[in-house]
């Protein structure tokens, strides 16, 4: 008799050891497997700010490679020379619009000054970049049709000029229209890259020079 009451004492304790092992086993599992995911939705997330990280920079690259700082100094079909200009051909100013990287502060020479009708345009590019809003400056005579009467905000036109990749043929909304004068500039900006034949800058955009 006491034999068997000392295995079955035996079996019992045998028994509560391998459960309670077991249940560490499946504790420790579980802990594992929570590790595991927390691990691997830090890691998604970090992959996705790395991605928009990415991208971001692309399109800083894709905006400034985009702009054609200097011009071939052609001049558009019809377009007058301005006989008495504020600034005439040959004389030094200061540019205070800021269009491009540096340009603000940089003095410029001017190559050419003429009166029309100057627009700020918004079209979507026909190389499929991102649409382009207020570009400024976009002249009547570098618009499709242009006739003696200057286009409306709110006009649809197709533009001839290729200031920007993608902007030749592109369709384009006026957004606002001034007859003023426009100037084609040379100038060094104040990061020390040098530009010619640049198109355009209006009048209250220049300043005398210093």
């Amino acid at each position: 008799m006491t034999i068997k009451i000392m295995l079955s004492i035996i079996s019992l304790t045998a028994a509560l050891v391998l459960s309670a092992c077991s249940g560490d086993n499946n504790e420790e599992a579980n802990q594992n497997e929570t590790a595991q995911e927390e691990t691997n939705e830090m890691s998604g997330h970090d992959m996705e700010g790395m991605e928009d990280s990415d991208e971001s920079e692309g399109m800083e690259d894709m905006d400034h490679s985009s702009m054609n700082h200097s011009g071939d100094g052609e001049i558009p079909e019809g377009l007058e020379e301005s006989a008495d200009p504020a600034f005439p051909v040959g004389s030094k100013a200061t540019i205070q619009a800021d269009h491009m990287e540096g340009m603000k502060g940089a003095e410029a020479t001017i190559v050419g000054a003429y009166n029309t009708t100057v627009y700020t345009v918004s079209y979507t590019p026909t190389n499929g970049g991102a649409p382009v809003t207020n570009h400024k400056w976009v002249i009547h005579e570098e618009l499709e049709g242009a006739g003696e009467e200057p286009f409306k905000q709110g006009d649809k036109v197709t533009i001839n000029a290729d200031h920007m990749e993608g902007m030749q043929g592109a369709t384009a909304t006026i957004d606002t229209a001034e007859e003023t004068t426009v100037y084609m500039v040379d100038y060094t900006s104040t990061t020390g890259v040098e530009v010619t034949n640049h198109k355009w800058l209006t009048e209250s955009e220049l300043s005398a020079a210093e």
